[in-house]
C-alpha cells in the first residue's frame, strides 16, 4: 500500500493521521508546506502549542551525525516522548546521504521522528519507493488530475479548499463564482490566497458571505478593474477600447495566457445563458433571458447589473453569442500549441475581442 498522500488529504483528515518515523514534504508550495509542517509538528509532539521545542537543521549544511544523533537524544522536555527532527530545504542534504537514509526509512534506530523538507522528490529513485513503503510522504503542490496523457491542475478541488479554508481560517463564506474570480486573479499562488482572504475579511461580517463583486473591487485592484472594462467594451462592441485595454493591462506585465483565463470566465456566462436560452426554445420550455443569465452566474446586484447584461447578451445576438463557446476552445487551444509565445498569444486575444465588434458582419448561422 502506498503511503504518499496530498497534503490536501492530510490536513482534511490530520486527527486520524500519525507521522511515520521517517517523513518526506516535498513540492513546490511553501504555503502549503507551513501548513502541513506545522500540523505534522503538533502530531509528533501531541502538543498543539508553537513553543514545543524540536530540532531543526538547514539542509544546505546539515550533518548525517548530527541528525542521527538528534534522532537518537532522549527528549529533555517532552518527558521522553518521541524525538522531533526537521531537515529544511533537505534536497542536497538528502543527495549527500541517500545510502544512509535508505537505510534509516527501512529500518529507524531510534523512537524519533524525521521530517524532511524537499523541493525535487523523484519517485523513481529507491529512497521514494522505502519512504512510500515505511513511512509517510506528503506531496505539497496544486493537486493534479489525469486529462488524457496529461496531467493538469484540479481546479476544481483547489476552488474547494479554498471555499473550505476561507470558513474555517477566516470566518467567511466565499460564493462558487467569487472562489473562482479569486483564482483567476492569483492563480494557484496559496499563500497569496491566503492573503487575499484575509484582506476579504475585514469587509464583511464574522461568517459573512464573500461576492464576486468584492473580489473585483477589494482583490483585483486597479487590474481586475481594468479587466472588467475591457470585457465591458468587447461585449458591448467596442473593439477599440477593448483593444486600448487590453494593451493597458500587456505593457504592464501580465502574460496573455493570464488575461485570458480572466476574459473567458466571464465569457463563459454569455456562452452558458444563451445556451440555456436557446435550449429551453428546442424543448418548448422558454426561459426568460434575464433568467438564463441569473443561472449562468450573472448576480442581480446592483440593480442594473441583469439589464446590462442583456443588452450586452442582446448586442452580441443569438449568432455569435452561441459561437463563444467555440472561440474560447479556438483561443485556448492555440495559446497552449502554436501561439504560446507572448507575441503571438496576444494575436489571439486580439481575433477574440475583434469578433465581438459590433462593425463586423455577424457571422453566419452555423447548421452543425
Amino acid at each position: 500500500m502506498s503511503n504518499t498522500i496530498h497534503a490536501f488529504d492530510f490536513l482534511e483528515d490530520a486527527d486520524n493521521q500519525s507521522i511515520a518515523s521517517v517523513c518526506a514534504v516535498f513540492g513546490d508550495e511553501p504555503f502549503i508546506k507551513r501548513l502541513v509542517l506545522k500540523r505534522a509538528r503538533q502530531l509528533v509532539l501531541n502538543d498543539d502549542e508553537e513553543d514545543v521545542p524540536y530540532s531543526s537543521f538547514d539542509g544546505d549544511s546539515a550533518q548525517w551525525r548530527d541528525v542521527i544523533d538528534e534522532l537518537c537524544t532522549v527528549s529533555l522536555f517532552g518527558a521522553g516522548g518521541t524525538r522531533l527532527v526537521v531537515v529544511e530545504r533537505a534536497d542536497d542534504f538528502v543527495s549527500h546521504n541517500r545510502t544512509q537514509l535508505e537505510d534509516y526509512a527501512v529500518d529507524p534506530r531510534s523512537n524519533g521522528v524525521l521530517i524532511l523538507e524537499v523541493g525535487t522528490w523523484a519517485s523513481n529513485t529507491r529512497l521514494y519507493k522505502a519512504i512510500d513503503k515505511h513511512g509517510l510522504q506528503i506531496e505539497c503542490r496544486a493537486p493534479q488530475k489525469k486529462t488524457g496523457k496529461r496531467s493538469v491542475v484540479d481546479e476544481g478541488r483547489v476552488r474547494q479548499w479554498l471555499t473550505e479554508w476561507s470558513k474555517v481560517q477566516h470566518n467567511i463564506s466565499l460564493q462558487p463564482q467569487a472562489a473562482s474570480l479569486l483564482l483567476e486573479i492569483e492563480g494557484h499562488e496559496f499563500g497569496m490566497l491566503d492573503q487575499d482572504l484575509a484582506k476579504l475579511a475585514l469587509y464583511v461580517k464574522s461568517g459573512g458571505e464573500v461576492a464576486p463583486e468584492m473580489v473585483r473591487d477589494i482583490v483585483g485592484g486597479w487590474r481586475t478593474k481594468t479587466t472588467w472594462d475591457l470585457i465591458d467594451a468587447a461585449v458591448d462592441g467596442d473593439a477599440a477600447e477593448a483593444l486600448r485595454q487590453m494593451h493597458r493591462l500587456l505593457h504592464t506585465g501580465d502574460h496573455p495566457v493570464a488575461l485570458f483565463g480572466q476574459i473567458s470566465w466571464s465569457l463563459r456566462r454569455f456562452a452558458a445563458a444563451t445556451r440555456m436560452y436557446q435550449r429551453g426554445e428546442q424543448i418548448g420550455q422558454k426561459v426568460s433571458l434575464p433568467d438564463a443569465l441569473e443561472q449562468a452566474g450573472f448576480r442581480k446586484w446592483p440593480r442594473e447589473a441583469i439589464a446590462n447584461a442583456q443588452r450586452q447578451i442582446s448586442q452580441l445576438g443569438r449568432e455569435r453569442a452561441g459561437l463563444i463557446y467555440r472561440w474560447l476552445l479556438e483561443a485556448d487551444l492555440a495559446l497552449k500549441g502554436t501561439h504560446s509565445n507572448p507575441d503571438r498569444a496576444r494575436f489571439v486575444l486580439e481575433r477574440l475581442l475583434l469578433r465581438m465588434s459590433n462593425r463586423l458582419p455577424k457571422p453566419a448561422r452555423s447548421r452543425g
